[in-house]
């Protein structure tokens, strides 16, 4: 089924959610909204990362106070999370936000949703209806009181038709859950009763590590089979990681890239030098890259030079020394092992400098 298109943020410079377009990367801030310096400052460290959209959580008026000062400082449309209390989606309207998060399982009063929904309509901006299985209201629960794959779509349909018979139709829509079989059902069978765009997520997914995992095995199954057109990987800590993961996981399915693509040999009993130090070295002295680059950095002569030739630029070692090659071709021989880190990192900006990319 095609997906709708959604502007997120104005005709002219909008970012498009759906309509067989990209698959727009999101992230949420972990400051307090009202800490406007603060707030500004992550959102531009999340803009520096490929962040797309950013949402802010806004838990009473004071934090609807700062969105107007938040927005004008950041070059990424600005997301207002709204639970509980419908006045603070009027209060984020008026403060002109560039689209709403509202979560049928709290702000259930239909005499409520149709006065926020009047508001966007005249403001112009779309509204996400974002279920969780930890916040589903009673009714959608199971008979023990668990949330459900079935629960979550019914949850999220009684919104979706409200708001239809309303007329407002520019919506996204989202059905994250801890439980990752019960995510992946969630989606596909909302897949199948609307086509509106879909922002999918595994909610309190964990910490780095685990996190990481759980929304790449969920993510990657929904991404694989077409669902998802923007997404939100939530980690707990920095959300600059959840960009990162983001786009690991979309370039792992190779529906998007930015910055390099890593091949790192894992190493086995072939491997005389210390290649993680190594690579570890040149990845953080290649940080700042952002345009798609291939680097094979490989311990040993069996896999090497296959991987260098269908890599932009690779490494492989002999003994105590490496081989630089570029577009498949050595370009160095024989490199000391004190000496690797350095050469590599000056071919990798002399290749860019050449192609006309970042440095």
């Amino acid at each position: 089924m095609n997906r709708r298109m959604v502007i997120v943020g104005g005709v002219k410079r909008g970012v498009k959610i759906g309509g067989g377009g990209p698959i727009i990367v999101q992230s949420m801030t972990t400051t307090d909204t009202r800490d406007i310096e603060a707030t500004v400052s992550q959102i531009v460290r999340l803009q520096q990362a490929g962040c797309e959209i950013v949402r802010v959580a806004v838990p009473d008026t004071s934090a609807a106070a700062a969105l107007p000062r938040i927005k004008e400082r950041i070059a990424i449309p600005l997301v207002a999370d709204i639970h509980f209390d419908h006045r603070l989606a009027l209060a984020s309207i008026r403060a002109g936000v560039d689209m709403l998060r509202l979560n049928p399982g709290n702000i259930t009063d239909p005499a409520k949703v149709e006065e926020v929904a009047a508001a966007a309509a005249t403001a112009g901006i779309p509204i996400r209806i974002g279920a969780n299985s930890g916040s589903l209201a009673p009714e959608f629960r199971d008979s023990h009181g668990r949330a459900t794959a079935a629960g979550m779509v019914a949850s999220a349909l009684q919104e979706i038709r409200l708001l239809e018979s309303l007329g407002f139709t520019d919506l996204v829509v989202s059905l994250k859950g801890t439980d990752v079989p019960m995510t992946i059902d969630a989606y596909r069978a909302i897949a199948r009763e609307v086509d509106y765009p879909l922002h999918i997520g595994i909610t309190e997914a964990g910490t780095p590590w685990g996190g990481t995992i759980r929304s790449a095995v969920g993510l990657g199954v929904l991404l694989a089979e077409g669902l998802g057109d923007t997404l939100r990987i939530s980690l707990t800590g920095d959300p600059v990681e959840e960009v990162r993961v983001a786009y690991e996981i979309l370039s792992a399915l190779n529906l998007r890239q930015r910055g390099v693509v890593w091949r790192v040999c894992p190493t086995c009993g072939r491997t005389k030098i210390d290649l993680l130090m190594i690579a570890n070295k040149i990845q953080q002295e290649l940080t700042d890259l952002t345009e798609p680059l291939t680097i094979a950095l490989m311990g040993c002569i069996v896999n090497g030079p296959g991987e260098a030739k269908d890599a932009d630029i690779a490494l492989f070692i002999g003994t105590r020394n490496g081989t630089i090659c570029v577009d498949g071709e050595p370009v160095m021989r024989a490199v000391p092992e004190d000496r690797l880190v350095a050469e590599f990192v000056k071919t990798v900006r002399a290749y860019k400098k050449q192609k006309g990319g970042s440095r």
